[in-house]
């Protein structure tokens, strides 16, 4: 059983960055894959990037390359999500889940946070 907390939201103006972290509770957190998906207002819940459980590997959503940057510290239990040059549209709730393989697709993910908030004013 693997428990996650999002913190780091927050309101930032457009072009500002946020770190956003994901503090997870159980032994086996350093096994599992994390993702990292948001979710705007009346739209579907998207896919932003993954990381595998060493950390070695990462996946990205084309278009937040170059601006979003995944890392783990699994001394510490948690994961990290970099947001550099932020715009109004990247405004979301913002949520990790964790799995058995990095993957894109919620439906891969087993357990999940309760979401963090991040708000880009223009």
């Amino acid at each position: 059983q693997v428990q996650l907390v999002e913190s780091g939201g927050g309101l930032v103006q457009a072009g500002g960055s946020l770190r956003l972290s994901c503090a997870a509770s159980g032994r086996t957190f350093s096994s599992y894959a994390v993702g990292w998906f948001r979710q705007a207002p009346g739209k579907e819940r998207e896919f932003v990037a993954a990381i595998g459980w060493s950390g070695g590997s990462t996946l990205y959503a084309d278009s937040l390359k170059g601006r979003f940057t995944i890392s783990r510290d699994n001394a510490k239990n948690t994961v990290y999500l970099q947001m550099n040059n932020l715009k109004p549209e990247d405004t979301a709730v913002y949520y990790c889940a964790a799995g058995n393989v990095e993957a894109t697709m919620v439906d891969e993910y087993d357990y999940w946070g309760q979401g963090t908030q991040v708000t880009v004013s223009s």
